[in-house]
């Protein structure tokens, strides 16, 4: 079982969107780089434009359980920034699952 860290720190954000590559769909917009370890750091930003701290935290949560319950697929070995947009604050967890999926093939990060 791999387990993934979180990216917590302005500067480690700012690195991933500076160097890396994004792809967007309706409801998230996710950020690509190679970090050089053996598991993935998820870093999930969601802005006050999306709602108050209730509806943040809880697309927060979907974004974070649908990584969780995929991880396995995923390719290991990077650095993933997942941003909500504003659509994102209506979405059931169905949506938000297959909004990173979506992402996540774009990518070509994730083995099916």
């Amino acid at each position: 079982m791999r387990f993934s860290e979180s990216l917590k720190k302005n500067h480690q954000f700012q690195f991933v969107y500076k160097n890396g590559r994004s792809f967007a769909n309706k409801y998230l917009i996710m950020y690509i780089l190679e970090n050089s370890l053996e598991r993935n750091r998820i870093g999930i930003s969601v802005s006050k434009k999306v709602g108050n701290s209730v509806v943040r935290h809880r697309v927060t949560r979907l974004i974070r359980e649908s990584y969780r319950l995929h991880e396995n697929i995923f390719n290991s070995g990077l650095d993933i920034v997942i941003i909500a947009r504003p659509g994102a604050a209506a979405v059931g967890y169905k949506e938000a699952e297959s909004a990173l999926l979506h992402l996540g093939k774009l990518h070509h990060i994730i083995y099916e």
